[in-house]
C-alpha cells in the first residue's frame, strides 16, 4: 500500500519453509540476490528484475515476492552481497593508513567486478550487514588517532568521495571503450589526439598544454592513476589528524542529554 510504512529489509525475519514430498522448492534471499547479482554483472541493474530471477531460478516471479517484498528490498540486498566481496582483516592492524588503502583497493575491486554497484552505494541511503563491517572498519582504522568520532566520520567520507568518484570515472572508460570498440590509449590518440595537438599548438592554453606534454600521471596505467590519487588524498588526511586532534581537544564537551 502507498501509505505504508517502509521497512528495512534487515528488519523483516527471512522465510522459512519445509521441504518435502509434493512442496514447491523453497527459496532463501542468499539465493535470490546471488542470482539478481549474476544478472546484474552481465546485463545491469535494469535487467534484474524479479521476473528474469524467477526465470533463473526456475520459479514465478510471484513466489519470490514472498522472500523480497519490494525491488528496493532486492537493491538493497544485492548492494550487500556486493560488498561482501571487500576483503578486509576481522580488526584493523594499527596502521591507520595502510587500513584506509587497503579498503579503498578492496572497494575499487568490488566496484569494477559489479560496475553497478557504485551507482546504487551512492544514490541509495542504505545499511546492511556487509556495509556496517566496511565502515566500521574504516572508523576502527582512525580509532587510535584520538579524533573524535565526527572527525573520524568525515575523513572516511572524503576518503569514500574520492574512491567511489575514481571507480565511475574508470567505469566510464571502461563503457565508452565497449561502445566505441576503442581502447583508452586508441581513444586518446586517435579520436581525441588530432584536436589535442591543435589546441597545444596554438598555445592558448598553456597550463593545458603542460599537462599533457610534462604530466607523468597522463600516461599512468588505471590502477596506477587510482593509488596515485588514493596516496594523495591519504596524505591530506595525515596532514588534517594533527589539527582535528587539536580542535577536538579544545571543543567543550556536550552536555548529557536529559530523559
Amino acid at each position: 500500500m502507498a501509505d505504508e510504512e517502509p521497512t528495512s529489509i534487515w528488519m523483516l525475519p527471512e522465510r522459512q519453509e519445509r521441504s518435502g514430498p509434493g512442496r514447491r522448492p523453497g527459496y532463501s534471499r542468499e539465493q535470490i540476490t546471488r542470482a539478481a547479482v549474476l544478472i546484474a554483472d552481465a546485463e545491469g541493474v535494469e535487467a534484474a528484475t524479479m521476473r528474469r530471477i524467477a526465470g533463473e531460478l526456475g520459479t514465478g516471479a510471484m513466489s519470490l515476492y514472498r522472500y523480497v517484498p519490494r525491488r528496493d528490498d532486492l537493491l538493497d540486498l544485492m548492494i550487500d552481497l556486493a560488498m561482501s566481496d571487500v576483503e578486509l582483516p576481522d580488526a584493523p592492524s594499527g596502521d591507520w593508513r595502510a587500513d584506509l588503502a587497503l579498503l579503498a583497493r578492496q572497494t575499487r575491486a568490488a566496484g569494477l567486478r559489479h560496475p553497478w554497484l557504485i551507482t546504487l552505494l551512492t544514490s541509495r541511503p542504505t545499511l546492511g550487514p556487509q556495509l556496517l563491517r566496511v565502515h566500521e572498519f574504516a572508523l576502527g582504522a582512525l580509532d587510535g588517532t584520538g579524533l573524535g568520532i565526527d572527525d573520524s566520520t568525515g575523513l572516511v567520507g572524503m576518503l569514500d568521495d574520492y574512491t567511489h568518484g575514481a571507480i565511475r570515472r574508470e567505469l566510464g572508460w571502461l563503457e565508452e571503450a565497449r561502445r566505441t570498440g576503442l581502447d583508452p590509449e586508441r581513444w586518446k590518440r586517435d579520436y581525441m589526439g588530432p584536436y589535442v595537438r591543435r589546441v597545444v599548438e596554438s598555445g592558448e592554453f598553456p597550463l593545458f598544454s603542460r599537462s599533457v606534454l610534462d604530466s607523468r600521471t597522463a600516461h599512468l596505467t588505471p590502477e596506477e592513476r587510482f593509488r596515485h590519487g588514493l596516496d594523495r588524498v591519504l596524505d591530506a588526511i595525515a596532514a588534517l589528524i594533527p589539527s582535528l586532534r587539536t580542535r577536538s581537544a579544545e571543543r567543550p564537551a556536550r552536555p548529557l542529554r536529559r530523559s
